[in-house]
């Protein structure tokens, strides 16, 4: 049902934005609000010439964009709880949370793979000098502290 309603979201979007003009480009603030991220989108100008112009969002997306992090939220809970109960480490949920997997994250903190999947266990990450948390707080957009951490 998710998967659908996505889907057929993406197919209005593109014929919408196919021909919007610059006037009418959605800038429904929600999810990009306080936010450096924001959608870039063709528009046409007053000339009929397509130009760029950055919106800073569409209800049509914000709510597919609810339902997928409502689907994302539920599938962290198990990890958390995991997590709560020192099964493995914080990196699972964070990762999760941040739609990264151990490729990704080693990617964004130059960590090595097999090392991440080290980490991942409770007992190993509880070791992790404060150098090596820096680096996957970076890589994970968190300070330390948060890292450590799981929202309860």
């Amino acid at each position: 049902m998710k998967a659908v309603l996505v889907r057929e979201f993406h197919v209005a979007f593109s014929k919408i934005v196919s021909i919007m003009k610059i006037n009418k480009v959605p800038q429904d603030l929600k999810y990009f609000k306080d936010n450096v991220i924001r959608d870039l989108n063709y528009a046409l100008d007053e000339e009929g010439q397509y130009t760029s112009i950055v919106s800073d969002g569409w209800d049509v997306k914000n709510d597919a964009l609810s339902i997928v992090w409502e689907s994302i939220l539920e599938e962290c809970e198990p990890i958390r709880q995991q997590v709560m109960e020192k099964k493995i480490s914080p990196i699972a949920y964070h990762m999760k949370m941040n739609l990264q997997d151990i490729g990704l994250l080693s990617a964004y903190s130059g960590i090595p793979k097999r090392k991440i999947k080290k980490h991942l266990r409770y007992e190993e990450f509880m070791k992790l000098d404060e150098a090596t948390l820096k680096k996957y707080a970076d890589a994970l957009r968190l300070s330390v502290e948060e890292l450590i951490k799981v929202n309860l």
